[in-house]
């Protein structure tokens, strides 16, 4: 049995899910809860999981699983799926005329079966415009420009002359280059400590992606930007570590996260 705030969340990320494809962010979780820390989220996942109703996918960024939904008890005593008690809500069934009630068709038909929800695969590389096709053990190597710092800025990136074999599914048009993050900044938006980021190349980004920025040519750290006047916030995502606001003109973007590689 879960708590309401268990189930609203549920909901919301099978919502979501549905209508973009890629599970909510954690400000946006919280967001629709009305909650004021993402800690609460974080607790709330966990006891979805225990409860084998959602899902972690923890070699991906902002992939989680709706396994199933919960049942509705009816006023009678009945049980329903969660979408069919939604649709049941939004469609009340018309008020009954006058004279005798006669048994229907309908009401001596057998029950459906249970709801099962539709799970959303997590990987949709292959829908991306321009990404190309690949087999299974199609790859391409990519330089590897060291480590990355997903907690303090570290010096600028350097030249290592190494390079990484990447699936050709995780990339689309244009250069990339990947990054070994060191840190915990990041972790609530799944990504880890000694992870492979695969990153593409680009000094333009959209408000809420995650990008390389580079701090008054000297610190490099990834982050989440939010353009704020003029001036560009770079967020994390771990409640321990606080935003950090720069003048636009001390940033530098050096693109952004368009994969993540993890090794176990």
């Amino acid at each position: 049995m879960l708590t309401r705030k268990q189930h609203e969340l549920l909901l919301f990320i099978d919502r979501h899910l549905k209508q973009t494809g890629f599970s909510p962010s954690f400000d946006e979780m919280k967001d629709a809860l009305n909650l004021r820390s993402k800690s609460g989220i974080h607790r709330l996942i966990s006891a979805l999981e225990e409860r084998d109703f959602l899902r972690r996918r923890h070699h991906r960024a902002r992939a989680l699983e709706v396994l199933r939904l919960p049942e509705v008890v009816t006023a009678d005593g009945k049980a329903m799926g969660a979408q069919m008690a939604e649709e049941a809500v939004s469609s009340p069934a018309p008020a009954p005329g006058p004279g005798p009630v006669r048994e229907t068709e309908a009401a001596r038909a057998p029950a459906a079966d249970p709801f099962v929800p539709n799970v959303i695969r997590g990987d949709f590389a292959g829908r991306l415009a321009g990404a190309p096709v690949a087999t299974e053990a199609g790859s391409i190597n990519l330089p590897f420009y060291g480590r990355i710092a997903a907690g303090q800025a570290i010096e600028a990136l350097r030249e290592t002359g190494s390079q990484i074999a990447v699936p050709l599914n995780l990339l689309g048009h244009g250069a990339h280059y990947a990054l070994e993050v060191t840190g915990d900044s990041m972790i609530e938006a799944g990504i880890l400590d000694g992870d492979t980021v695969i990153i593409r190349e680009g000094e333009i980004a959209e408000n809420g992606q995650i990008v390389v920025a580079l701090i008054d040519d000297q610190e490099v750290t990834l982050k989440r930007l939010r353009r704020k006047g003029g001036a560009i916030a770079l967020e994390p995502a771990n409640a321990r570590y606080e935003t950090r606001i720069v003048p636009s003109d001390r940033v530098r973007i050096q693109g952004r996260l368009v994969g993540l590689l993890r090794q176990y």
